[in-house]
């Protein structure tokens, strides 16, 4: 694995941006026109998450397909997108690789089994506890992915509604035995809820010996800060 500094600069690039889970190319909506307006080309598909027969390897023809002969790619991962991305870069060449609020598989790791692994229900409830909030109860999305968003996205969000997340992705170990060899930058959100930054910090640290980068910001910055974030990608693609 490897830290962004070094890598090849290039004045026009391909993003690529792979969603979490429950989610499509609407997640980066926001961040696509910015992308462009900059001269880029992006790639946002729509993954096949509601889609029982389908894995990460699915996903990742699904993207790798999408990439078709393109060069010159920036890999933008959010949350369960970093277990699609790494697999991605075996298929397609991948200039940088950026996770943000995204979760880091371990080799053959299963999975279902991150949850417990990482320990993120303590990182959580630990979290909620210092934001005076409760997480017991109902998981309340609104709460824990749209608080810091406004109130006209969420809305719309909603309004769309929720795509349901196969679960089979989650039941078949992680392929690779080495993270790839791709320059790779980790984003945090400091106000994520549902990922917490020392959660991330930890991972970061521990799977990638990577210290993570950080911005304000719950767990889809793509949709409460779309320009920041789209200025946090240009900077690592520039190597600022």
């Amino acid at each position: 694995m490897n830290s962004a500094p070094g890598h090849r600069l290039i004045s026009v690039s391909t993003y690529v941006l792979i969603p979490g889970a429950g989610s499509d190319s609407w997640y980066w909506h926001l961040v696509v026109p910015k992308l462009q307006e900059l001269g880029h080309d992006v790639v946002a598909p729509d993954l096949p998450c509601e889609d029982d027969s389908a894995g990460f390897t699915e996903y990742t023809d699904v993207v790798v397909d999408a990439v078709g002969g393109r060069t010159g790619i920036v890999l933008v991962a959010q949350s369960l997108g970093g277990f699609t991305a790494p697999l991605v870069c075996e298929r397609v060449p991948v200039d940088l690789m950026v996770l943000v609020a995204a979760m880091v598989p371990r080799a053959g790791e299963l999975p279902g089994d991150w949850w417990a692994n990482t320990g993120w229900e303590q990182a959580r409830r630990e979290q909620a506890e210092r934001d005076g909030r409760s997480i017991d109860g109902e998981f309340d999305p609104a709460t824990e992915f749209f608080h810091d968003v406004p109130a006209d996205v969420t809305a719309e969000a909603f309004a769309r509604g929720e795509k349901q997340q196969s679960g089979t992705p989650f039941e078949q170990p992680w392929p690779l035995t080495v993270w790839p060899d791709v320059p790779t930058r980790f984003l945090l959100c400091r106000d994520d809820r549902f990922l917490p930054a020392e959660l991330q910090r930890r991972v970061a640290h521990e799977r990638l010996g990577i210290t993570p980068d950080e911005m304000d910001g719950g767990h889809l910055p793509a949709l409460a800060r779309p320009q920041e974030l789209v200025d946090r990608l240009e900077a690592y693609r520039t190597g600022r």
